[in-house]
């Protein structure tokens, strides 16, 4: 290094511990080297007449400016001075070797000084800190509420279904509110309070609208209507609780039945289309003679048509000789003898739940061919007083065109088809399914479509009435009206009507 004018010297002390007596042996030395050069060098500079003073900054740095020397004055002050430096040198890169050995140890003593300073003296106001991360135990894993979604790291939980929950976020799914007790009932992965559950799932009687109750063993037991699924406990079978004449719909408590005053009892929705007498009849039997008609099987004979009470129809039942298939409850009639029948002459009028002003009139039947008359209950939606009508007509059709003797299955299984056939017509108008000649096809359809006009539209609540009276002709169990349909009718689809009816004729049984 080549000499200069200043030299400038400056050692930072950045050790402590047993870093600082070195430091101190290092800097005594150093000043007894400052204090011998400096003897020597007032008296050269007081001889040249100059007055120069050292200049100290600081501790740890000083500036000197050299006076004048001669060569050999430079020369040895230049050798002194790289002495110094060679042996500061050494000095450092010894204090260096033994920082990085413990160097370590003493940043981890004195941090740990410090957290023990900080809690034996805690600040009063602590600073604000982020909340330390959740701990979970070794082996666990982060658990997520299955309500809140949120992380679940403290406090209690309850565990369910493979998921977690917060206590106040385990609600029932029907109500909102927690589930606090110890039983609770699920369905799929939603949980319900048991009473929650009950009222929600547990079937309720339609008639007295309480729970149906559990029979011997434990298991919910009732009773259903297969086409309406009216539930209803099994006692109510017995109770005497009013069924619809019609519908076979069980009265609720909370909707009183119409009384007819002979045992029946008819409920509202099929009183909206009721016929009460024979004058509201008449339109429905002639629109009916007319689909005949419109399949080529005209009824050439005026037959009477009256509708009566039920003890009148009954009355007449007796009175017939033979030839007779009847239902436990009969609804319709065609008479072949001569009898006086009761006719319903006005209709009555509705009040608290029953008619009364009912207005009737005997009639004396006599016998100008082979049909005498047709009868009807009175009371009957209009729906199913035109299938009875569509039967019996069939049975009159048949015993003017001389279809003698035909046993109960044949002769009831074919006049159901016709029942059924009218009701398929009324309930839906652009079906085609009329098994005839393509002319008699296309005259029916005719027909079914002007009577339609006339009536015009149907209500929704006749049009599902409609619907359950052909489910009652196409499921009945009794083997001359449903085994005889059902024959029939498989007849019918397969050969057509006309074909079926000259087969009857011919062999008295239904093609294979």
């Amino acid at each position: 290094m080549a000499p200069t004018g200043v030299n400038q010297l400056s050692h930072p002390c950045i050790y402590a511990g047993e870093f600082v007596s070195s430091y101190a042996e290092r800097k005594s030395r150093f000043m007894k080297w400052l204090s011998k050069l400096f003897k020597s060098g007032p008296s050269r500079g007081n001889a040249a007449g100059s007055n120069h003073h050292p200049q100290l900054i600081g501790d740890e740095s000083m500036i000197w400016r050299a006076p004048p020397r001669s060569l050999d004055d430079r020369s040895r002050a230049q050798k002194e001075k790289e002495e110094l430096d060679h042996a500061i040198g050494l000095s450092l890169a010894e204090d260096l070797k033994r920082r990085s050995g413990h160097r370590w140890q003493a940043e981890r003593d004195e941090e740990l000084a410090r957290s023990l300073q900080d809690s034996l003296n805690p600040p009063l106001y602590p600073p604000y800190a982020p909340a330390p991360a959740p701990y979970y135990p070794y082996g666990q894993t982060q658990r997520i509420c299955g309500g809140c979604k949120h992380d679940i790291s403290f406090g209690n939980y309850l565990g369910c279904m493979g998921t977690y929950f917060h206590p106040q976020c385990f609600c029932c799914r029907s109500c909102g509110r927690p589930i606090v007790e110890n039983e609770f009932s699920l369905s799929g992965r939603d949980p319900y309070h048991k009473s929650c559950f009950k009222e929600l799932a547990h079937p309720k009687c339609e008639v007295c609208h309480q729970f149906i109750p559990t029979n011997r063993a434990g298991l919910i037991e009732y009773r259903c209507h297969p086409f309406w699924s009216q539930k209803y406990c099994p006692s109510h079978e017995h109770d005497n609780t009013a069924r619809c004449c019609s519908c076979e719909r069980l009265e609720s408590w909370d909707a009183r039945y119409v009384s007819l005053g002979d045992g029946r009892s008819l409920c509202f929705e099929c009183m909206e289309s009721a016929i009460m007498d024979t004058g509201d009849c008449q339109p429905l039997y002639h629109a009916i003679r007319d689909y005949y008609e419109g399949m080529n099987m005209r009824l050439d004979q005026q037959i009477p048509m009256l509708l009566v009470e039920r003890q009148a129809l009954n009355e007449a039942i007796v009175g017939e000789k033979s030839g007779l298939h009847h239902m436990p409850e009969t609804r319709g009639l065609c008479l072949s003898e001569e009898q006086t029948v009761t006719s319903i002459l006005k209709r009555p009028t509705f009040g608290r739940h029953q008619l009364v002003g009912i207005k009737t009139q005997p009639q004396k039947l006599t016998r100008k061919c082979e049909v005498t008359a047709i009868l009807v209950l009175y009371g009957l939606p209009r729906l199913l007083t035109g299938a009875i009508l569509a039967h019996e007509l069939m049975h009159g059709w048949l015993r003017l065109k001389g279809y003698r003797n035909l046993n109960p299955e044949v002769e009831e299984g074919i006049c159901q088809v016709l029942s059924y056939m009218w009701l398929e017509s009324e309930v839906m108008p652009g079906f085609k399914n009329m098994p005839s000649s393509s002319t008699s096809t296309s005259a029916a359809s005719s027909s079914s479509s002007s009577s339609s006009s006339k009536k015009g539209g149907k209500s929704k609540v006749e049009h599902k009435l409609g619907e359950f009276f052909m489910h009652q002709i196409a499921n009945d169990s009794s083997p001359a009206y449903g085994g005889g349909f059902r024959s029939a009718n498989a007849a019918v689809n397969k050969y057509g009507l006309r074909r079926t009816l000259d087969h009857i004729r011919l062999t008295g049984n239904f093609p294979l």
